[in-house]
C-alpha cells in the first residue's frame, strides 16, 4: 500500500490485457509477529561502511503520484495531521505535523526532516554495499511502507544522524517501543542484517515492550 490513503492517486484507466500477458507476481502478504520474534528473525553480519556514498542511494525522486511533488513532499503531505495548502511547484504552506521522536508539533514544512527510519549508511552497512542502484533508489524512496520514511523535527533527525539503536533513541521515552518496532520492520522489510550491539540493544527494551507488534511486507 502506498505510504497513505492520503497520497492515492485517482484512478488510472484500465487496460485490458491480452490472455497471454504474463502478470506481475502477487505482492507479498503483511506479516505481524511479537516485537522479540522481530529481533531474532535478522539475520547477525559485521557491518562495514568501506564504499559509502550518500548518492549511492538517489533521493529523493519523483514520488508515486504524477503531483508535481517528490518523494519527500509527498511525505510530508501524507503525515500532515492538518493538512497543508498545496501551492505551485508543490510548495506547502500551513499544516501541523507531530514529530514522534520528540514528541513536538510543527507548523512549517521547513522545520521539519523526512528520516530513513533505518539510515542510509546504516543500511548500506548492513547489506545494501551490494544492491543495485535501482534497489537502493527504492529503498531511499519507500513510499509503500508507513513507517519508512518519517516526518520529524529537523533537530531530532540531526541529532540521531546515522546511528543504530545501540547509539541512539528518541527523547521520548514513551515512543521507544514504536521505534524499536518501526527499525526491525524496515530491516525485515528489506532483508538487511543487524550487528550484536544494535541487538543487545533492542532486546534491552523487549522487556519494557511485550505487547509491541512489528509488522512488515518483503519488498521481492
Amino acid at each position: 500500500m502506498i505510504k497513505s490513503l492520503l497520497r492515492a492517486a485517482s484512478v488510472a484507466a484500465l487496460t485490458i490485457l491480452p490472455l497471454t500477458t504474463t502478470m506481475p507476481a502477487p505482492a507479498h502478504a503483511a506479516e505481524s509477529l511479537p516485537l522479540s520474534q522481530g529481533i531474532e528473525r535478522l539475520a547477525f553480519a559485521a557491518e562495514s561502511r568501506d564504499g559509502y556514498q550518500r548518492n549511492s542511494f538517489k533521493h529523493w525522486n519523483a514520488g508515486k503520484l504524477d503531483d508535481g511533488c517528490n518523494a519527500r513532499a509527498e511525505v510530508l503531505i501524507a503525515e500532515a495531521i492538518e493538512a497543508p495548502t498545496v501551492g505551485e511547484r508543490c510548495s506547502l504552506t500551513g499544516g501541523v505535523w507531530h514529530s514522534y521522536y520528540d514528541g513536538q508539533h510543527v507548523t512549517a514544512a521547513s522545520a521539519l526532516d523526512v528520516d530513513h527510519m533505518v539510515p542510509l549508511a546504516e543500511a548500506w552497512d548492513s547489506g545494501a554495499w551490494q544492491w543495485t542502484a535501482v534497489r537502493r533508489e527504492a529503498y531511499a524512496n519507500d513510499l509503500d511502507a508507513e513507517r519508512s520514511l518519517v516526518a520529524v523535527t529537523a533537530r531530532s533527525n540531526r541529532a540521531k544522524a546515522d546511528k543504530d539503536p545501540a547509539q541512539w533513541l528518541p527523547p521520548a521515552a514513551e515512543v521507544h517501543c514504536q521505534y524499536a518496532a518501526d527499525w526491525v520492520a524496515t530491516k525485515l522489510r528489506w532483508g538487511l542484517t543487524l550487528d550484536a550491539p544494535e541487538h543487545d540493544a533492542l532486546q534491552l527494551l523487549v522487556e519494557g515492550c511485550a505487547d509491541t507488534t512489528v509488522t512488515f511486507e518483503l519488498v521481492p
